[in-house]
């Protein structure tokens, strides 16, 4: 069976982040991507300039045609905007028995702009991170969901703890945030240990869609079979490749090159007369 792996998310007419890099990172992993579509939004690389969110029977519906006709290996959310996507969301879920559910608690854009209503957050709490094989904050999200400031690795740590507590089975905390040479993201999925995935910074302007990309790339590697710690590690690798040749596109913060291990198969078919 092809794996097959659904995004739940926004649409950024940038093509940097949301649906648009969660499905260049699936094909990119070998994986069928479906989309459901949260929220069309007015966005490039400077910023977000207006949102449109779909009604929250629309995005059941599309998770539930989906998955009664091609089926799904794993899933993820990314931006929910409002408290109706959210309970609707978690209901087709339930309703739908998606496995794997990799949750993206988008709250803002890179550019900080607001992607889900403050009102929401205890609401995406409640009804989605129990549902959660993985819950994947930032820093600044991670914050926001343990109300205490991270400024170490022990802090990054005491989070972790708080939000296992609210129901999934597994939390990332994602370090690029936190100062340093090394990028250190935080697996914990329990009990006293631990799991750190330790990189070089890539310095650069151009993260647009790291998060989405990764937890796409933790999506994919889920469905195709592997293990959460090894998911998390690949998905890791993926993105500080894809940042490193970045196409440096825009005039904010660029996208991501989520292609950048398919370029001598591209080149291969480009024609030139």
């Amino acid at each position: 069976m092809f794996p097959r792996s659904l995004t739940i998310a926004g649409s950024d007419s940038g093509g940097g982040a949301g649906i648009q890099a969660d499905l260049k990172t699936f094909t990119a992993l070998g994986v069928y991507g479906m989309t459901a579509i949260t929220s069309v939004t007015v966005q490039n690389t400077e910023g977000v300039f207006g949102v449109l969110d779909l009604p929250p029977e629309v995005v059941y519906n599309q998770i539930r045609v989906v998955v009664q006709d091609i089926g799904v290996d794993s899933a993820k959310t990314g931006m929910l905007s409002n408290t109706g996507i959210v309970i609707a969301v978690a209901r087709a879920v339930r309703d739908m028995k998606i496995p794997n559910l990799v949750v993206d608690p988008v709250f803002r854009a890179k550019s900080g702009d607001p992607l889900l209503k403050e009102e929401s957050v205890d609401v995406l709490i409640r009804e989605l991170f129990p549902l959660a094989l993985v819950v994947t904050p930032n820093i600044p999200e991670a914050e926001v969901l343990c109300g205490e400031r991270i400024r170490k690795l022990r802090d990054a740590e005491f989070c972790a703890k708080r939000i296992l507590e609210m129901g999934p089975k597994a939390v990332v905390i994602k370090g690029g945030h936190m100062e340093g040479d090394k990028v250190i993201d935080l697996l914990y999925e329990g009990g006293p240990e631990f799991h750190y995935f330790v990189d070089d910074r890539v310095r650069t302007k151009n993260t647009h869609g790291t998060g989405c990309t990764f937890s796409a790339a933790v999506c994919a590697f889920l469905a195709r079979g592997l293990d959460l710690k090894t998911s998390v590690r690949r998905a890791k690798d993926f993105v500080r490749k894809a940042i490193e040749r970045n196409p440096n596109l825009g005039r904010g913060h660029g996208p991501l090159n989520h292609m950048w291990h398919m370029e001598p198969c591209v080149k291969d078919l480009i024609y030139t007369p």
